[in-house]
Formats: structure tokens, sequence, C-alpha cells
């Protein structure tokens, strides 16, 4: 592809290239260009939290911030824990939300929503990308494989070769009464 690109850039000069990223993105600087953001993203990150000077509120905000979804786990998990204890005291608390307008209740799963909607993207993001880079290893996987079917192969055919030198080797230790007599038999039935 070099040659070619470089015989058209001769002939037309820059223009081309100009061109032809009309239609087709230049892949190299689209790497420049995401390696950029990325060192970008990363700088930003590494300022924020490595190097941010953490106060006792800082920390306790960052505590409060890692509180809710264990304390609604466990919350559950306590639910269902005094509904097997006291029924009549669970059956009393589910009397009191059935009296919760509906409103609130919508409220409260769009504040779920948004609360675990960006760890949900962030993690079906990194599950997409796992799913890339292990479609990366099909062809070296499937490579393996063929190698294993020839090695599956080759001692199938070394054991069955043993097999025949076995046979030969058992007939060539000398007679065997039993084949003589089975041998006997079969000439005297005919």
């Amino acid at each position: 592809m070099g040659i070619i690109e470089n015989l058209v850039g001769l002939i037309f000069g820059d223009a081309s290239r100009r061109t032809i990223e009309v239609f087709r993105e230049n892949a190299e600087k689209s790497a420049e260009r995401q390696h950029e953001r990325h060192t970008a993203a990363l700088g930003q990150f590494s300022t924020e939290f490595i190097h941010a000077r953490r106060d006792r509120f800082g920390s306790f905000i960052d505590g409060l911030n890692r509180l809710p979804r264990p304390l609604m786990a466990f919350g559950v998990l306590a639910l269902f824990s005094s509904a097997m204890a006291d029924p009549i005291w669970f059956a009393a608390r589910m009397q009191g939300l059935a009296l919760v307008p509906e409103p609130l209740w919508w409220l409260l799963g769009v504040v779920i929503s948004f609360y675990f909607g960006a760890r949900h993207q962030a993690k079906g993001q990194a599950f997409q990308k796992s799913l890339l880079d292990n479609m990366a290893l099909v062809p070296s996987v499937s490579e393996n494989i063929n190698i294993l079917e020839d090695l599956r192969r080759q001692n199938a055919n070394m054991q069955k070769d043993d097999l025949e030198d076995n046979r030969a080797l058992s007939f060539a230790t000398g007679p065997n009464a039993a084949i003589e007599d089975w041998k006997k038999l079969q000439k005297r039935d005919k």
C-alpha cells in the first residue's frame, strides 16, 4: 500500500490524500487522537484522585458514597430475615409501604436508576472490551485446537501401529493352543 500511496501522492500531490480522507478516516491519525484523549483522561484522573489532597471532609464524603449499595443489600437481607422471624411485624411494615403514593415510588426508581446507571454502563463497557479481547484470541485458539487434533490423530495412528506390532509379537512368540484348536474346528466345519 505504501508504494501505491507514494505513487498517487507523486502524481496528484497532497490533494489526493485529503480527498481520500473525506471517504476514509486516516487510521494512524485516529489512533494518535485516541491516544491523546486517553492520556488527557488519565492525567485528569491522576490530578483528581492521586494528587488531590484528602481532608477529613473529603474522606467522609467518599465513605458516604460507598455506603448505599451495601446498605441496600443488607437491608433486603434484613427484610427477609424479619419476615421469617416475625411475620406479623413484617406484614405491618409492608402495609405502611402500601400507603406510599405512586409518584414517590417513581421518584425512588429514578434516583436509584441514576445512581446505579453509571456503574452499570461502566461495567457494560468493560464487559464489551473483554469480549473483544477474547475474540482477538480466536485465531490462536483455533490454531492450537488444530495442532491438538493433529496430535490426537498421530497418537491414534501410533496406538494402532503398536497394537498391530503387539499382535505380531503375540503370534511370533509361539503356538497358541486355543488358536490351533479353533483352526482345527474351522477346517472340520468346512
